[in-house]
């Protein structure tokens, strides 16, 4: 799996009330070791909390699940 399929996925759980979404992050996880990202860049358009503090949850979430998130904010 790639790290984009896996982000898609991971917008797809959001969309579904967080379903499946530590499995989703664990997914990403390998997917972004495999291509050796340090960080992934998340749309912030389409979290459902597109404010500063929606954002920094999300990043807080990530973090201890060993995800660095980043966001692009450009619409």
């Amino acid at each position: 799996m790639s790290s984009a399929t896996a982000l898609e996925a991971i917008y797809a759980s959001l969309i579904n009330e967080n379903h499946e979404i530590d499995q989703r992050i664990a997914e990403l996880k390998e997917a972004m070791k495999a291509e050796s990202l340090k960080e992934i860049v998340v749309d912030a358009s389409r979290i459902a909390q597109n404010n500063r503090q929606g954002r920094k949850t999300m990043q807080s979430y990530f973090k201890k699940r060993g995800v660095s998130v980043k966001f692009n904010t450009e619409s």
